[in-house]
């Protein structure tokens, strides 16, 4: 089960992590990966 962390800065947004998130698990189900097997943590950073 792949993990991936992404740092992003605060100001990013909800929609736009929400988007981020889906389109990095369609890349990694693009691979042969299950999408359940997939877990994306978004990590929001002070700029």
């Amino acid at each position: 089960m792949p993990i991936i962390d992404v740092n992003v800065w605060d100001c990013f947004g909800e929609e736009r992590a929400k988007t981020a998130i889906q389109e990095i698990t369609r890349v990694f189900v693009d691979l042969g990966i299950p999408e359940n097997a997939i877990e994306i943590i978004v990590h929001e950073i002070p700029k």
